[in-house]
């Protein structure tokens, strides 16, 4: 298998076949790169479905409320919820951050908390008194289930040549009063994530990534990618994971109504009972909804918006820098995990089928090491797997979104920060970086920042 990668690897950047002219989303590929650059639709939507599109973005955008509007949608929110609107955390279809010094809220990141699980491979077990995940804000009459604070300390290291580098690690305190039982918290910081592409890495053949996974490491190169098999709701079957910091949610479909069900407290056909943990009283005394409270027609719009975000472009692919950062970025190792190129099979939505596109990642678990542990499993998730995140427009987040925090909680400030913080089968990809010449580091940054 091995030396099928490294052919892959190498065709990529055959001329003629050089990564740079492989559009970043196929043909949804859009070339926007100011604010509104991740929130475009594809290039390839047909005039048809253009309302369609924009009605998904209305609602993507819509601030929930206890009670429902004039046409009876949109009500629902709560008891307990994270944020009023999809784009509550993901601004502007992007990325969030942790929240700033005096936040009251933790807006865009969310606190997954379980029992420890008896099976690696079965859901994880809600909390008595937090169920699934945090919700630090309430309706009315309803105290939140906890006030968290954060706070960073900081270790330093160096690079190779002596320069110095700071990095930030966050910890939680959690206020939630007395908490009745004494059963282990664990606990899971998770950002919110860019939502455009999606759809495209919904219509990778699951064929594709069993061949990709190699969860024995069977050909020796130290990297060990592994599904993770989840349970479809809507198939009622276990699938492979493809969506979320773990790889938890098969489909888009359940990574939305998951969403709606955890961060707004808003049910719906898939998750249709309010998140109420058995000892939240007051929750449970404040919801009277019986029916789910987001109707099939919207769960299907939010779908189909989601899924046919266009993709924007790389920038700057002729850049000297950028094109021995592109090098670089295969020397080190980085190409191992994030795989350069996909391509997608069929698909309902013809827009994301049969495309070749540049998403920077193989959809799998991968063992990052102790620093980067949550130790909380998800299904067959461990506590120091992570899914690779893809990279595609990752220069634009400080255009779009304000800032260019990242990894699953936010601690890096930038590309470079979240390099130095790869450990676990990366750890060799992240001493070649640090052992690289400052102008080499400096080239590997600007591809990643062309993307």
């Amino acid at each position: 298998m091995r030396i099928f990668r490294i052919i892959a690897l190498f065709l990529t950047f055959l001329p003629g076949v050089a990564l740079a002219q492989i559009r970043a989303g196929g043909d949804t590929t859009q070339d926007g790169a100011n604010r509104h650059a991740f929130s475009l639709p594809a290039t390839n939507m047909p005039d048809s479905r253009i309302g369609d599109f924009f009605l998904g973005s209305r609602i993507f955008n819509k601030k929930w409320t206890t009670e429902a509007s004039t046409n009876g949608l949109f009500g629902g929110l709560g008891p307990f919820y994270n944020e009023e609107s999809c784009a509550g955390c993901h601004f502007r279809d992007g990325r969030g951050q942790p929240p700033g010094p005096g936040a009251r809220h933790l807006g865009a990141l969310v606190l997954k908390t379980s029992l420890p699980a008896k099976r690696l491979d079965r859901a994880p077990v809600p909390h008595p008194r937090f169920g699934i995940q945090i919700q630090d804000r309430a309706v009315p009459g309803v105290s939140p289930e906890a006030i968290v604070s954060i706070e960073n300390r900081t270790k330093t290291g160096f690079y190779d040549d002596g320069t110095r580098y700071t990095l930030s690690t966050p910890r939680y305190r959690i206020d939630a009063g007395p908490v009745a039982g004494t059963e282990k918290l664990l606990v899971s910081p998770r950002i919110a994530p860019a939502v455009f592409g999606m759809g495209l890495l919904a219509a990778v053949p699951e064929s594709a990534l069993i061949s990709m996974a190699d969860p024995e490491d069977a050909d020796g190169d130290g990297i060990s990618g592994r599904r993770n098999l989840v349970h479809d709701r809507v198939a009622n079957a276990m699938r492979t994971g493809r969506f979320g910091w773990k790889a938890n949610h098969p489909s888009i479909r359940q990574q939305i109504a998951a969403a709606l069900s955890e961060d707004l407290g808003v049910t719906s056909a898939l998750f249709p009972k309010a998140t109420c943990p058995a000892r939240q009283t007051e929750c449970l005394a404040k919801n009277g909804a019986s029916e789910p409270e987001v109707p099939n027609a919207v769960l299907d719009a939010l779908v189909f918006y989601v899924e046919s975000l266009g993709v924007p472009q790389r920038r700057n692919t002729d850049d000297p820098a950028v094109r021995r950062g592109e090098i670089l970025f295969t020397e080190t190792g980085c190409a191992s995990c994030h795989r350069p190129v996909m391509e997608s099979g069929p698909h309902p939505n013809p827009m994301v089928a049969h495309q070749r596109f540049a998403p920077f990642t193989d959809l799998l678990l991968h063992d990052m090491g102790e620093a980067l542990a949550d130790d909380r499993p998800d299904w067959g998730a461990n506590g120091r797997e992570w899914r690779t995140p893809p990279l595609w427009g990752l220069g634009l987040i400080p255009a779009v979104n304000k800032h260019h925090r990242l990894l699953h909680d936010g601690r890096a400030k930038g590309p470079e920060e979240a390099i130095l913080w790869h450990g676990g089968e990366a750890e060799s990809a992240r001493n070649r970086f640090r052992a690289l010449p400052s102008t080499d580091r400096a080239a590997l940054l600007a591809f990643l920042n062309s993307l």
